[in-house]
């Protein structure tokens, strides 16, 4: 399957630069953009617990700002975004991304992926297998009895390089080797991060590959709209432009078959609170311990949301648009507060829910679904968009 998603990549400014970026993007919005008005109450994680040798490499820190008072921090060391700064309905900072004051911490809660660029293969592979051009591919099971998220050391555990730098945009670039974590080919691969000036972080992922091998990457950030440390997600309002999901096994694994949302608990094409029904008696409940479900996105681009969340306190609304066929909805179902997140708080039973724009769960093994083949001289590139307002 030859990538040809199309989608604009401009991105981010960097630690320390004060520079107001101002650009055009393509997703539509009704709600005013609102505008920062008092900075007292949140605040990024801070820059020293940054600096860190991993690998043998130096790692880095970088801060982007926009004319509203929005911020984003960031990191090299697993392209992970550290925390993100929006306005809420009276004008104050939240940190609406879960984060860590060090590299340490995210190494720590490793298995959670806060925050991370996830690759070479975002979500499940069913034991550790595939079979490419005839080939038997085997993987590390990291996740028993299946490979989850790039393996052992995925990409959000190694350090990536900053290829570019400007006012308005930051480019991690990482090459994955041929074999790295059992995947064929050398995959040359970069994720670019924009802060938009109506307030949007986008996210624009760039591959190629000298052998056929596969490819799907996400980022797995964890967000609470009501404030890092606030509660759960609970309460939260959701909408979701899907009328169909892929149902789970038992290992979470696809069934291969793509089923309506219709009359299930995982029926959010009307708005409803997470909470709404995540205790119903339901076979897929249950094996999630909660959401932890595909959704397979109706027809869209990216002028289109395909999701919308509302945090009840705060008002802050996060818009999702992308290039993806799909979007993993999880509900925070493992989070055990084990972790002591940035501001002091633990991460707590569903204090917070990720979004994870993608193709299906272990397409690799199911030829039905859109493929992540991606072979040489194509390029795999896709786009999405996390835009946030005020109601």
């Amino acid at each position: 399957m030859k990538f040809t998603f199309e989608g604009r990549f401009v991105i981010v400014l960097t630690a320390s630069i004060l520079s107001l970026a101002a650009c055009k993007q393509p997703a539509k919005n009704t709600s005013a953009t609102p505008t920062m008005t008092d900075t007292t109450q949140a605040t990024l994680p801070p820059e020293k617990g940054f600096k860190e040798i991993v690998d043998g490499k130096l790692t880095h820190y970088y801060v982007l700002k926009n004319a509203h008072g929005m911020q984003a921090a960031f990191t090299d060391y697993g392209a992970h975004l550290l925390g993100l700064l929006v306005p809420d309905k009276s004008g104050k900072l939240k940190d609406v991304v879960i984060g860590f004051d060090e590299i340490e911490a995210y190494k720590k809660a490793l298995s959670a992926y806060y925050g991370a660029t996830i690759g070479r293969y975002g979500n499940r592979i069913a034991k550790g297998h595939f079979v490419i051009d005839g080939r038997r591919i085997d993987l590390f099971v990291n996740n028993k009895p299946n490979t989850l998220h790039g393996g052992r050391k995925g990409f959000n555990d190694v350090v990536w390089d900053t290829k570019s730098v400007t006012d308005s945009s930051i480019t991690f670039s990482y090459l994955s080797k041929d074999w790295e974590e059992g995947y064929p080919g050398n995959l040359q691969c970069k994720v670019t991060f924009e802060l938009t000036g109506d307030n949007a972080i986008k996210i624009s992922y760039e591959a190629t590959t000298d052998k056929n091998t596969v490819v799907n990457m996400t980022n797995h950030s964890y967000f609470n709209l009501n404030g890092i440390g606030s509660g759960t997600i609970l309460d939260h309002l959701v909408q979701f432009n899907a009328s169909n999901y892929t149902p789970v096994d038992s290992t979470l694994i696809p069934t291969g078959n793509i089923e309506p949302v219709a009359g299930t608990p995982l029926d959010f094409t009307k708005p409803a609170t997470i909470g709404s029904r995540i205790n119903d008696k339901n076979d897929q409940l249950k094996k999630g311990k909660g959401y932890d479900h595909n959704l397979v996105l109706d027809k869209h681009d990216l002028t289109m949301p395909v999701a919308s969340v509302t945090g009840d306190k705060t008002g802050i609304e996060m818009q999702i648009f992308t290039t993806e066929p799909g979007l993993q909805f999880y509900s925070g179902n493992f989070m055990t507060g084990a972790n002591t997140m940035h501001g002091g708080a633990k991460d707590d039973y569903r204090t917070g829910f990720a979004m994870e724009t993608q193709h299906f769960p272990d397409s690799p093994n199911k030829p039905a679904f859109p493929s992540t083949v991606l072979k040489p001289g194509e390029v795999y590139k896709t786009v999405t968009i996390y835009k946030f307002s005020v109601k």
